[in-house]
């Protein structure tokens, strides 16, 4: 990629940030819409899940190809092609006839944004190429996110209130054309020196690996163990062959020599963990606040702007504190938040008082806004610039998986539990069969912190250094170095 100037960077960055907003965005405005898709659509708790999960279930599966497709053919290529999938899939969302159809649409909504968060970043990582300045670049990718959650609750409520579900999709429209039209004009075309060439199986396994852990989840509470057994032995099996055939491959998918260094394994577990949190988070509060509380959309995302809000303000700060100090305070400022939020919901039903709920909204927030930051910058200072995409495919694959696990788990939590359909029994119901989906998010939360203070002390930074040594790369080793140490 040529040098550019700051003001071409900076315009770079915020295309990225585009293409990041509309990806983002489509989830926080479709959690708003669910108890609307459940009485127009006839939609069940597992038909709900499906429609979150069908679109972060192929986001979770295909980030790895396009990033290394990326690499290979070409940034802008894939990027330009993902934004118009993409584009298309929403008007085709906005047109479905009946929930399957919905979510089939999702999953080609999915394909397109698959083509763009990893390779945003990719472009990102190889634009800015300072440590402090790339830093700091993240975490205004980071703010993004806390947009989209700000934005999302208060603009889907309002477009639910007045116009109806399906014109939740229609904002993606002048927002993806418009970066459509930006890139074609400003972004330069890039790709790696030597990329990574296709593995076709290897990207099988993690179809099937995703999908049928997925759907045994999610099926679990309605389906027989003759039902859920095979696909969950199905998704062991796959993960075995991705353990034995990966390694023995010169360019695999997923490079597993990577996973030596404590600090980059522990972004990707600490990924998994927040956003699972995040997806479980808003799954179960979108719920309660609408079909329990009995209060409109638009109100519903009035009471979640005090935990986007935090997040937009934070992520900011966290990326700053990373760029200077580095990981280890965001992260031990994030898992705390996390957990205290999901305790005061497990401990003390948080959503039955105003002032607690309130509360635990803020402070998980405060927590999602310093997490996302330091995921993105150790991940991806710990590979080469030149697999820049699939070092940001890791990152982004390890969000998806995560919110993937966080809405299924939950809800299948949930839907074991509620045993009324509607009334003052479907509200007592609820909030006791939420209580153990409650005490799971505190779990993560504690994963976030427990992880983010050994992967990023002396310890987990010798191990980045040794595994650098293993592969034999100057520009690993001192990525590695640089990555921990400033912890």
């Amino acid at each position: 990629m040529p040098e550019l100037t700051h003001r071409r960077r900076l315009l770079v960055l915020a295309i990225c940030c585009m293409s990041l907003l509309i990806v983002s965005l489509d989830n926080t405005v479709l959690n708003v819409a669910l108890p609307s898709l459940e009485r127009d659509l006839g939609a069940s708790v597992s038909g709900l899940q499906w429609t979150i999960d069908a679109y972060t279930l192929v986001l979770a599966s295909l980030l790895m190809l396009a990033g290394s497709t990326a690499d290979r053919i070409g940034r802008r290529r894939v990027f330009v092609t993902g934004l118009v999938v993409f584009t298309a899939g929403s008007v085709l969302c906005s047109l479905a006839p009946d929930l399957n159809w919905l979510i089939a649409f999702r999953m080609v909504q999915a394909v397109g944004g698959s083509m763009l968060n990893p390779v945003a970043m990719s472009i990102i990582t190889n634009t800015f190429t300072d440590p402090r300045e790339r830093a700091r670049a993240i975490g205004v990718w980071g703010a993004v996110v806390g947009i989209s959650m700000a934005a999302g609750p208060l603009v889907g409520g309002l477009l639910v209130e007045t116009v109806g579900w399906r014109s939740i999709f229609w904002i993606n429209l002048p927002v993806g054309l418009a970066a459509l039209l930006l890139t074609l004009r400003l972004v330069p075309e890039s790709r790696a020196p030597k990329a990574r060439r296709a593995d076709p199986f290897g990207q099988l396994l993690v179809i099937v690996l995703f999908g049928s852990l997925t759907y045994a989840i999610i099926e679990a509470p309605h389906a027989g163990p003759g039902t859920v057994l095979p696909f969950a032995g199905l998704a062991l099996a796959a993960l075995l062959c991705l353990l034995y055939y990966e390694p023995r491959r010169a360019e695999p998918l997923i490079d597993l020599r990577f996973f030596r260094s404590a600090p980059f394994s522990g972004a990707t577990v600490t990924a998994v963990s927040a956003f699972a949190a995040l997806g479980g988070f808003l799954f179960l509060s979108t719920l309660y606040l609408q079909n329990v509380r009995g209060l409109s959309a638009l109100h519903a995302g009035l009471w979640m702007l005090p935990m986007a809000g935090l997040t937009f303000v934070c992520a900011p700060l966290s990326g700053r504190l990373v760029g200077s100090r580095g990981p280890r305070l965001p992260l031990l400022v994030a898992g705390s938040s996390m957990t205290v939020s999901g305790l005061l919901f497990a401990l003390f039903e948080a959503e039955t008082r105003n002032v607690t709920l309130f509360i635990g909204f803020v402070l998980f927030g405060v927590g999602f806004g310093f997490v996302n930051s330091p995921i993105t910058n150790t991940a991806v200072s710990g590979m080469p610039r030149a697999q820049a995409g699939v070092a940001a495919a890791v990152a982004s694959t390890s969000r998806q998986l995560g919110q993937t696990l966080g809405v299924a788990v939950i809800g299948a939590v949930l839907a074991a539990g509620v045993t009324a359909s509607s009334g003052p029994a479907y509200a007592d119901s609820f909030v006791a069969a939420s209580r153990p989906g409650w005490w799971i998010l505190t779990g993560c939360g504690l994963a976030v912190l427990v992880v983010g203070a050994l992967t990023t002390g002396r310890w987990a930074r010798g191990t980045a250094e040794r595994t650098a040594e293993r592969l034999g790369s100057t520009e690993i080793r001192e990525a590695a170095g640089a990555a921990g140490s400033k912890s």
